[in-house]
């Protein structure tokens, strides 16, 4: 037995890190265990979800081999293994650009079947998942599961199939706009208001959704658009990367308290943004300060430099002036959810790869989950509430539009 152990031992440190550590799913003798070393086996014994995580337009990019340690980004398989990691979103992003070039359903079918050609190249480390049943079968054999969520009701058009489309394409939530107001409803970035929230197709794209089981995703919507969904929703719905205005006032890509506690009454939950602008006012002011100080360093420079000298400059000026928030601040955000709305309605949504170089100290890539439970811990919360917040939650309304979508088709 002890050879064996050895022999185990010597194969993970011979992979140079290259191997993530297995998975330990049962916890024994917790008491006896320091904060940061309870973190760590609780992140393992937990499935953890993620609501957004921008790796399909990451790779779209710059193609990496993400069954292994990766140069660049957030996320990939041996990163999400060491933080615990088991079902991140992939966000199926369409920019807005395609609502006026058109090409947005084609581009989302092309976001997805990139996904699906990572599960196919590495089957024993990645898998699709449709249900919260199969994120859990999935997990019993240590395979991370990629739900799949489309970040803009784009690629819908004025076509009201497609939303049975993309749901058996695997799509499992929908945010229903992004940057820019789109036929179905207004963006909370887009000062147009074009509908004055949903528009009349928008209200049909609210039901079908329900209808078929894809979860009405409120990030990036405007305060209007979120008002009728929450007004016609029969499903519970949620904010899969967004975090408390509260903390960010006047800013409306977060949510207000008024409508965390709608969204609770609704049954829904919010999943907290970790990027530094989401969880601090500040940084959105460093961002904005650091912004105005490199146009003018530009202007000033002209054509002295070149492009790379140029972008290597700003980089390290923003790394150096930027206000990087912090892991406190991320559970700041779960507390006051819990304040306002109740346990049941928070959860994880990163947004990595998709906030760029604004992650909070402590939480810079997908190994660093157990940072936040164990602030959590400090701050008293028990196993039974962590793991609400890991995955309970994000699963109860996930099953619930299901369950809706079956009534509706049966009725």
């Amino acid at each position: 037995m002890h050879q064996i152990v050895l022999i185990c031992l010597l194969g993970i440190l011979t992979a140079c890190n290259s191997q993530p550590p297995e998975r330990q799913r049962t916890v024994e003798n917790m008491d006896s265990l320091s904060l940061d070393e309870r973190a760590k086996k609780l992140a393992q014994k937990f499935i953890i979800t993620d609501g957004h995580v921008d790796l399909p337009y990451r790779l779209n990019d710059l193609m990496e081999d993400v069954s292994v340690r990766t140069e660049n980004g957030d996320f990939d398989f041996v990163r999400a293994r060491e933080g615990g990691l088991d079902a991140p979103f992939m966000s199926i992003y369409v920019p807005s650009s395609f609502q006026e070039t058109g090409g947005a359903k084609e581009f989302a079918e092309k976001m997805i079947q990139l996904v699906e050609k990572i599960a196919t190249d590495y089957p024993d480390k990645y898998a699709i998942a449709r249900s919260p049943e199969e994120v859990s079968e999935l997990f019993s054999k240590g395979i991370i599961a990629l739900p799949l969520g489309m970040e803009n009701g784009a690629p819908i058009g004025n076509e009201l199939h497609l939303v049975q489309h993309f749901h058996e394409l695997g799509i499992r939530y929908i945010t229903l706009t992004h940057a820019k107001d789109n036929l179905i409803c207004d963006s909370s970035y887009d000062p147009a208001g074009t509908w004055n929230g949903l528009s009349p197709f928008g209200y049909t794209v609210v039901e079908e959704m329900n209808r078929v089981g894809i979860m009405v995703d409120i990030s990036h919507v405007s305060d209007s658009t979120f008002y009728q969904v929450l007004k016609i929703t029969k499903a519970p719905v949620i904010a899969s990367h967004s975090s408390c205005r509260y903390f960010t006032p006047g800013w409306k890509r977060n949510m207000s308290d008024e409508m965390i506690e709608l969204l609770a009454l609704n049954g829904g939950v919010i999943q907290i943004n970790f990027g530094s602008n989401f969880l601090d006012g500040s940084s959105r002011k460093s961002k904005q300060k650091n912004q105005e100080y490199l146009v003018r360093w530009e202007e000033e420079m002209g054509d002295s430099l070149s492009n790379e000298e140029i972008l290597a400059y700003k980089n390290k000026y923003h790394r150096d002036n930027y206000n990087f928030s912090t892991v406190s601040k991320v559970v700041d955000h779960i507390d006051h959810v819990v304040s306002v709305a109740g346990i049941d309605h928070v959860a994880f949504g990163s947004d990595f790869d998709g906030v760029g170089d604004t992650l909070p100290d402590g939480l810079k890539d997908a190994s660093q989950y157990p940072s936040i439970i164990e602030e959590l811990l400090k701050r008293g919360y028990s196993e039974e509430d962590i793991e609400k917040i890991c995955y309970l939650n994000v699963f109860r309304v996930w099953n619930q539009a299901a369950e809706v979508a079956s009534k509706l088709q049966t009725s």
